[in-house]
């Protein structure tokens, strides 16, 4: 991944889509430690800003996402850096995320993508640790998740190892959280908005299942009842 500015920059017709990313993102940063998913500087939000003149593949889209290592009461728009799918920077003086290609890889392989959140929240971190998918025993995972979360394969931060594993995982699926083993959530959505509400979710589900089986087992939801219940939240449910 290049930190090197001059290779490229944003064309002048992603100008107002890039800015309204910038604001966009850099507000729902807000939102991980309102919901108490991360601490320090951990995790990351990061949109993708789709060109209108590029092919079916992607090529030419951009992506929006937070610098490494900055302070959430720090994040600004203008402190947003832009990158391309292959993860090279393209505007912005601080160097991303690094969690960077990981987003890039899901957003060149996943075109239906449009928002990547990663967050280290703790009860959907323990599930990780522990390697164990969250059973779908929650009418809440049902409606938005659409059966289980699946866990993801161990990988290492620096490459595009860990969006190869939530791709293979996620591709197919209708999760839109995965739990990267040893690791922490990633969670996908149509923007960015819904990859943050995702993450609010999976987080609950993690911690109320947690607290449930402190109790005894808890009990499955029926696979009709499941896609009866995706169906409606996802197609009826709220306003249209």
């Amino acid at each position: 991944m290049s930190n090197d500015a001059s290779l490229t920059e944003v064309p002048a017709h992603l100008r107002t889509a890039v800015d309204a990313a910038k604001q966009k993102v850099a507000t729902l940063h807000a939102e991980l430690p309102r919901w108490e998913l991360v601490v320090w500087t951990a995790g990351n939000v990061s949109e993708r800003v789709r060109d209108p003149e590029a092919g079916p593949d992607g090529e030419g889209d951009l992506l929006v996402i937070k610098p490494s290592g900055v302070s959430y009461d720090d994040i600004t728009p203008e402190a947003m850096v832009v990158c391309d799918l292959a993860g090279n920077l393209v505007e912005g003086d601080r160097a991303p995320s690094s969690d960077t290609a990981a987003h890039a890889y899901v957003y060149a392989h996943m075109p239906e993508v449009g928002g990547v959140v990663h967050t280290h929240s703790t009860y959907a971190t323990a599930w990780a640790a522990r390697g164990e998918e969250i059973p779908c025993v929650l009418t809440m995972m049902a409606d938005e998740f659409g059966g289980p979360i699946p866990v993801g394969p161990f990988a290492i931060i620096g490459d595009d190892s860990i969006g190869r594993g939530i791709v293979e995982t996620l591709r197919g699926s209708r999760s839109k959280a995965v739990l990267m083993k040893n690791h922490g959530p990633f969670t996908i959505g149509g923007d960015a908005k819904a990859a943050v509400k995702a993450a609010v979710l999976c987080e609950e589900v993690a911690r109320a299942v947690h607290v449930s089986r402190q109790i005894g087992e808890p009990l499955p939801i029926e696979q009709q009842y499941v896609d009866s219940l995706y169906d409606r939240y996802q197609n009826v449910y709220g306003q249209r």
